[in-house]
């Protein structure tokens, strides 16, 4: 939890939500680890309303859960919970390919081309939380150009549940360079405006999450 600094009082539920988030995520706070509002909030700088709203919201999304008057902890890394949750988003995304792609502008395809360059380069230095960010940007152009907001709600909704797998991924060399690969698939099929091979290449991309799911942990 050493990662965790205090935070600007702005927009207190959403900030504290994402810091205690990414601290899950990069396995600051471990599977498994109890978690105290009032621990959180003298950490992060806030009073323990908004930090309760965050965790509320965590374990609405399956990164923590609670007993009432008894604990509230870190989900455990479940497989068949993360595996499920990579269907859900692979399915968003791939309805996302398919609609963004006729609408896309050529500073769509600018805005993706560079946000796999910088996971290429994250990668290759080894900065895991960069290499995530990019991997958002690159496939929230297709989440944004789609227009629909269920499906933007329902990949906010259950990608953090997934993160914590993807950390581990991205830590790898040779996944992450088959992921950028993948990236660039991609990319060439929605410039070419070819809705279907990208909805084909979306679906590579988030059927590997799931399969690694399946994969014992180092």
């Amino acid at each position: 939890m050493e990662t965790l600094r205090p935070v600007r009082r702005t927009l207190l539920r959403d900030t504290a939500y994402e810091a205690i988030r990414d601290a899950i995520v990069r396995g600051d706070i471990p599977p498994g680890a109890p978690v105290r509002d009032a621990d959180l909030a003298e950490r992060l700088g806030l009073s323990r309303a908004p930090v309760r709203d965050a965790l509320s919201r965590l374990s609405g999304e399956g990164l923590v859960e609670s007993k009432p008057q008894s604990y509230t902890r870190v989900t455990r890394l479940v497989p068949r919970d993360v595996r499920d949750a990579a269907a859900v988003v692979r399915a968003m995304q791939e309805l996302a390919a398919r609609t963004a792609v006729p609408l896309l502008t050529d500073a769509d395809i600018t805005a993706m081309r560079e946000a796999n360059d910088r996971f290429r380069d994250a990668t290759r230095r080894g900065d895991v939380a960069e290499a995530l960010r990019a991997d958002d940007r690159l496939h929230d152009v297709l989440v944004t150009a789609c227009g629909n907001r269920a499906v933007a709600a329902t990949v906010r909704r259950y990608t953090p549940l997934i993160r914590r797998l993807e950390w581990r991924q991205f830590g790898t060399p040779g996944a992450a360079h088959g992921s950028a690969e993948l990236h660039d698939r991609l990319i060439e099929a929605c410039a070419g405006r070819d809705a279907e091979a990208a909805a084909r290449v979306t679906a590579e991309i988030w059927r590997a999450l799931e399969e690694l799911a399946d994969e014992p942990a180092d």
